[in-house]
């Protein structure tokens, strides 16, 4: 991360822990409304705004939580942007985004629980995936959240799940990890990496990882045994092979991924940011599992599951502080703004958190 970078992240950390906005703030809300990052139309953080808008209604299985942080994440991006489009045709939106308060990542407490639901109770404190968390108060559907561990800060648990839920199903479900195997992290400062890199470890795997030079140290802190500058080395030229690789950003061709395989190792591929504007790094993915399917190793590729058993597991490697999540900005709601831009900026490295209240 540039020196530039590292000071634009500083001064919003102390902004959001005085509370200071840098953002216009919206009308005080009324007892039925709330205060919320929204969007009209697909495109970039210019298409946001703070807005007061009325505060969600919950269906049968769904709890209503008041906001204590938020988390953002790539998934966040992409469904603002609404590339790749077939995000659109997955039933987002085709013309504009069906949900106009972005944010995925939610931590907060229980106010109102739906008449179906049974998990939940009012006061609980919880965290996981609602329907717009960048707002005071966000729906959610009951299979997509749990409790929160007492010993886990709200902001800690609301920029855990999606990335932490990635990162687990691709070690566990999809690389079928077992503890001594070497494992490669592609991508590891990022959100999915800096979860992916302490999973690895606590699972048993001796992890590596590739990342930026600015973020060399932090992927070490990490867990990481030995960590390769992505711009000094060609990943091709690493020495060693591993049983198990996440690729996480789609940066690399996947024929070079694949020499790094053991005979019988395994190539997951995590998402990807290249890639054309309709399938994105879906495509790539697919292509690659379908010219491997005759060689002794594997390819794989996945989308994450949103249910409560993934991040119930999540909770216990929270919990046991076997996992931390790498939190390296906070902003305030008034703040989430700028947050977007910067992770447009393609400056951002670990997790960054939305304090709401």
């Amino acid at each position: 991360m540039s020196e530039a970078t590292t000071a634009t992240i500083t001064a919003t950390t102390s902004s959001a822990a005085t509370a200071a906005s840098s953002q216009s703030a919206a009308p005080a809300p009324s007892p039925s409304s709330m205060r919320a990052v929204t969007q009209a139309r697909y495109g970039d953080s210019s298409m946001l705004s703070i807005s007061t808008v009325e505060r969600p209604a919950i269906g049968a299985d769904e709890v209503l939580i008041r906001v204590h942080a938020a988390g953002l994440d790539r998934g966040t991006e992409h469904l603002m942007t609404g590339r790749p489009w077939i995000l659109r045709l997955a039933g987002f939106g085709v013309r504009g985004p069906k949900q106009p308060i972005i944010g995925l990542d939610v931590a907060g407490v229980v106010v109102e629980v739906g008449s179906e639901v049974k998990r939940f109770s009012i006061g609980d404190e919880v965290f996981g995936i609602a329907n717009g968390s960048f707002a005071e108060f966000a729906s959610a559907s009951e299979t997509k959240l749990a409790i929160k561990p007492a010993n886990v800060a709200f902001d800690e648990a609301a920029v855990s799940t999606v990335s932490g839920i990635t990162a687990l199903q691709a070690l566990t479900d999809v690389g079928k990890i077992e503890a001594g195997q070497r494992v490669l992290v592609v991508g590891a400062s990022g959100g999915v990496g800096s979860f992916a890199v302490q999973l690895a470890n606590a699972l048993g795997g001796t992890v590596d990882g590739v990342a930026g030079t600015a973020n060399l140290d932090l992927v070490s802190s990490l867990g990481a045994e030995r960590v390769f500058d992505h711009r000094a080395i060609d990943i091709a030229d690493i020495d060693g092979r591993y049983d198990l690789i996440l690729d996480i950003g789609g940066q690399n061709p996947v024929r070079k991924l694949r020499r790094l395989l053991t005979d019988s190792g395994t190539l997951v591929l995590v998402g990807g940011e290249e890639g054309n504007p309709v399938t994105g790094g879906i495509g790539r993915s697919l292509v690659a599992v379908a010219r491997s399917a005759f060689a002794s190793h594997r390819v794989a590729m996945f989308v994450s599951t949103e249910h409560f058993e993934a991040i119930e597991q999540l909770a216990g490697y929270l919990e046991a502080g076997s996992v931390k999540p790498a939190i390296c900005a906070r902003f305030t709601l008034d703040e989430a703004i700028d947050a977007v831009r910067l992770m447009e900026s393609g400056q951002v490295s670990g997790k960054t958190a939305i304090i709401v209240g």
